[in-house]
């Protein structure tokens, strides 16, 4: 019996075309399916754990007084309060006698708040568009922790120790 589309070579040729289209149809439906095309959402700035701060506080924190540890320690208490620490290390020379926050990108108020969270009472705006930040801290040998200065004592946040060993 001879076939409808006139042989064997046409037939075959329409059913390789046939199967071509069904596997391009499903590999389509497949694409739609997975893809995140038309179901976009709107970029929605993520919420600022600071208060009345918009996005996040890119903080650099320098050891500007020469102190071993400082530098690690503000970048933990500043992280534990929400803000996002970038850089810490040494600053380039240990000349700094007090420590003081500075406004990098024009928002005094974002440095006073890095000062509050850190009780460093200086505060300044020094814009300067060549670091990636928003805020430079630079820790004097004066600060002893973020607890000590805020509450008014001058012991450390954490005593390591108070033994009577006679040590």
């Amino acid at each position: 019996m001879e076939s409808l589309f006139g042989g064997s070579a046409v037939g075959q040729r329409f059913r390789s075309l046939v199967l071509l289209l069904v596997l391009a149809g499903v590999v389509i439906l497949v694409g739609f399916s997975i893809s995140p095309w038309g179901r976009e959402t709107p970029e929605i700035e993520p919420p600022s754990a600071i208060p009345g701060v918009r996005g996040r506080v890119r903080v650099e924190v320098l050891n500007a007084g020469g102190v071993p540890g400082v530098a690690l320690d503000a970048t933990r208490a500043l992280r534990d309060q929400g803000f996002d620490v970038v850089l810490f290390g040494n600053a380039g020379t240990y000349s700094d006698d007090v420590s003081v926050v500075l406004d990098r990108v024009g928002q005094i108020e974002t440095a006073r708040l890095v000062a509050e969270a850190l009780g460093v009472s200086q505060f300044r705006s020094e814009p300067d568009s060549t670091l990636f930040v928003d805020v430079t801290v630079r820790l004097g040998p004066e600060w002893t922790g973020p607890r000590s200065m805020v509450e008014g004592t001058e012991e450390s946040a954490e005593p390591e120790s108070r033994t009577s060993s006679g040590s």
